[in-house]
């Protein structure tokens, strides 16, 4: 599975500064946590990819494919995957690899995981320098910000090596106003409301 980040209908490019109508926009930073990737088949049947844990980081391309691990070559129907980290990793103490602490997504107990880290700089902004900062996380009651995403396949036929995922970042500033909105870093309300904004950031090509 490949991802493109896109903004302005263009590959991200971070710390570049984009320019409207309404704002100049530099986004320094998106981190998040793409997890538990299942492939729907025609015939009802599933394959779960296990340990499904991925950190994708814009800076880092390494991060933006993976291997699908053992899929059946059976007709698609969808693809379904989650944003965040579910609450058993949550809840499960030191871990390693893309959840190791040390990556910088990791809250505390009682918090869990961060799912998306978006950060940068607006016009839009009456913070020092500008600055924006959303970190969107949280796995207890009522601030479950994990998010689940099912796309449907319009190819008839699956190639695990084309599969193509785009996240369109630009659907995430629409959706909010930078002047009364900027900075969330904790789970609450309004980052209910901007995660269930991040799961219609995604579609596959």
């Amino acid at each position: 599975m490949k991802l493109t980040i896109l903004f302005q209908n263009q590959p991200l490019v971070l710390e570049q500064r984009y320019v409207s109508e309404k704002d100049t926009l530099q986004i320094t930073m998106v981190k998040f946590y793409l997890s538990n990737v299942e492939l729907i088949y025609t015939d009802g049947t599933s394959f779960a990819e296990k340990n499904s844990y991925h950190l994708i980081d814009a800076s880092d391309t390494n991060s933006m494919h993976f291997k699908l691990l053992n899929p059946k070559k059976k007709s698609l129907l969808k693809v379904r995957f989650a944003i965040g980290v579910d609450s058993l990793a949550s809840t499960s103490g030191a871990l390693s690899g893309n959840l190791d602490p040390s990556k910088g997504m990791y809250w505390a107990w009682q918090s869990g995981y961060i799912n998306m880290k978006i950060e940068g700089k607006s016009n839009l902004c009456t913070t020092r320098k500008n600055q924006f900062h959303f970190h969107l996380g949280g796995y207890l009651k009522p601030y479950n910000a994990l998010r689940t995403v099912e796309i449907p396949i319009k190819e008839q036929w699956f190639d695990r090596n084309q599969l193509q995922l785009v996240m369109d970042l630009s659907s995430f500033f629409k959706a909010i106003d930078l002047k009364q909105t900027n900075s969330v870093m904790s789970p609450s309300k309004k980052t209910m409301e901007l995660a269930d904004v991040t799961a219609l950031l995604f579609r596959i090509e």
